[in-house]
């Protein structure tokens, strides 16, 4: 069977955060909102005409601070979720709706991730350790995003969700040449046409976009560039990866996450090194590997170790990273050949070689 999935409405806008009661109030008669200490000011502003309990964010997506909030939400009668802020926020918050089998709203301040539309939330532990994957039966009721917002965060943060989206079409493609599952749990199957035509159209638009984007939000504006960049780091990059599958990059992710070194480094900026290992581990071709690499670092993006948090890292780690990237049921081992941790820390080594010696 084939299949692919999408969340119930995906919105973007300049300015229209201004109607979210308008979208939420179907869904529930008392919301839940999450949100961080950043942006819940605004949640505030923008959520008075219904009734509504404001929490803030603990700060990392783990099993414990799930409970914590389903907790306060059931004592408190809410019957729906409301999630404003990042990715590991946005993740929680799904997670917390599936836990009391309400709706959920999801509203990104940040294009960081490809977290938003999709029906899985990455689990860590408090320490901030990758754990596993949460996947839920649903994907989110909505997805909101005002571009007036997004466009004001600093621009790493849409850097970064671009290395999550390059990834996109290069696991996608691994994916299909091994006949792998994709990550549409919730209706399991092979990838569809669509799916796979979406993540490559995420990779075009970020080739095509990144650059301007970047530019873009360096001067203070928000730009077609930009909303195009945010679509294709959110939704395409979102139904891409889940119902086109996940491969290498996302495995290296996470496994350099056991290293507290890689801590303060962002999501999508890890997978973006992890992509480059991922097509070394392929023996893609150098032009491909070329491309890769110089778009990586035109727009900021991590190629070598020394911008992942690892300069001068051992071996010794490097292999624990490389080992947690290949334990069985890891995604890496949907790429179309047989994967060893040897392989993995060969291509890291490589990854960083190829990063320090590229010339433009």
């Amino acid at each position: 069977m084939k299949s692919i999935v999408f969340p119930g409405k995906f919105l973007l806008g300049k300015g229209i955060l201004s109607d979210l009661e308008t979208y939420v109030k179907p869904l529930g008669k008392k919301i839940l909102v999450i949100s961080s200490n950043s942006v819940m000011g605004i949640a505030k502003e923008k959520i008075t005409g219904i009734p509504a309990e404001f929490v803030l964010f603990g700060g990392e997506c783990s099993r414990n601070e799930i409970k914590r909030l389903a907790g306060i939400a059931k004592e408190k009668g809410c019957d729906c979720v409301v999630g404003i802020g990042g990715g590991k926020l946005l993740d929680t918050a799904k997670s917390v709706a599936y836990d009391l089998g309400e709706p959920v709203v999801i509203v990104p301040t940040i294009a960081a991730t490809d977290a938003p539309c999709s029906a899985l939330s990455v689990i860590y532990t408090d320490d901030h350790v990758f754990e596993d994957y949460a996947w839920l039966p649903a994907n989110p009721n909505m997805v909101l995003i005002d571009t007036a917002i997004v466009g004001k965060a600093p621009v790493r943060y849409l850097v970064s969700g671009m290395g999550d989206a390059l990834a996109t079409f290069f696991e996608a493609r691994a994916v299909r040449d091994s006949n792998s599952n994709t990550c549409a749990v919730a209706v399991p199957g092979k990838q569809t046409l669509s799916a796979y035509a979406l993540a490559e159209l995420c990779y075009k638009t970020l080739i095509a976009e990144g650059v301007k984007a970047v530019r873009a939000m360096e001067a203070g504006v928000v730009t077609d560039a930009v909303e195009d960049i945010i679509e294709a780091n959110v939704l395409l990059s979102g139904i891409g990866f889940e119902s086109g599958g996940l491969a290498g990059a996302h495995a290296i992710h996470n496994g350099l996450t056991v290293l507290p070194q890689t801590h303060s480094v962002y999501h999508g900026e890890k997978v973006a090194f992890g992509l480059i290992a991922q097509l070394v581990l392929e023996n893609a071709p150098i032009e491909e590997l070329n491309t890769i690499i110089g778009f990586c670092k035109s727009v900021g993006l991590p190629t070598t170790f020394a911008e992942i948090g690892l300069a001068g890292v051992s071996d010794e780690d490097l292999m624990k990273a490389a080992e947690a990237a290949s334990v069985p049921g890891e995604t890496i081992h949907c790429e179309p050949l047989v994967v060893t941790a040897d392989k993995v820390f060969a291509a890291l080594k490589a990854a960083d070689s190829f990063g320090k010696a590229y010339k433009g």
